[in-house]
């Protein structure tokens, strides 16, 4: 894979360079801001960008600003959000924007470098990845909108697991229900939500985090 790495931490950024170079990955740039991440995803055109989300000038929520400019203008790029912090309302948005191809983990709870390559690898192929408690945080502060509000508990336990990516069979295994509870709760879902469901898990990544936005 081609990468392009946007740190302000300089520790940090060359450690994940060197562990993606390791793994035999070409990490084309590894950049401090969002104007160097956009013009090294410009010039490299990489397979996908490792992001932070707090960067120079302001330290906020600069590093998905510049994920969300990168989805529009380079879809073919996946986006994986690595941070120490869950920005809620940006984080929608990008999941809302396009789900596919886009991922958001939080360094302290990724305790082993293969689950990291992991992540990276899915991301660029097109897949989702989400920390469950990223989930976990846009479930709160979506639970305030009428759409959801006739879902029951365990309806809520399977979306909290679709919206992560995780096929109806492991929604089946974390929930210990077999798959056709897990279809029926599924289809339940987007019936009360309004949607008409699908096989793709990146239409339903979308449809949940869609529904689930602050």
């Amino acid at each position: 894979m081609r990468i392009v790495i946007a740190e302000d931490a300089a520790i940090m950024r060359d450690g994940l360079a060197a562990i993606l170079t390791r793994r035999g990955h070409d990490v084309a740039a590894a950049v401090g801001d969002p104007e160097a991440l956009q013009r090294a995803v410009d010039e490299h055109r990489p397979d996908v960008a490792v992001i932070d989300v707090r960067m120079p000038p302001t330290h906020t929520d600069e590093g998905l600003r510049a994920a969300l400019a990168i989805r529009r203008h380079f879809p073919a790029t996946g986006v994986l959000v690595f941070s120490q912090y869950i920005e809620v309302h940006a984080a929608a948005e990008l999941l809302s924007s396009a789900p596919a191809g886009v991922g958001y983990l939080l360094k302290d709870r990724v305790a082993d470098v293969s689950d990291f390559i992991d992540a990276v690898t899915r991301v660029a192929e097109g897949g989702t990845v989400l920390d469950p408690e990223v989930v976990a945080r846009l479930l709160n502060a979506g639970r305030r909108r009428d759409a959801l509000a006739g879902l029951t508990p365990r309806e809520r336990e399977v979306l909290a697991l679709l919206a992560q990516g995780r096929s109806n069979s492991a929604i089946a295994a974390g929930l210990f229900i077999s798959p056709k509870v897990v279809e029926k709760h599924i289809a339940n879902i987007f019936d009360k939500l309004g949607l008409a469901s699908s096989d793709s898990d990146n239409r339903r990544v979308l449809a949940a985090i869609r529904y689930l936005g602050p």
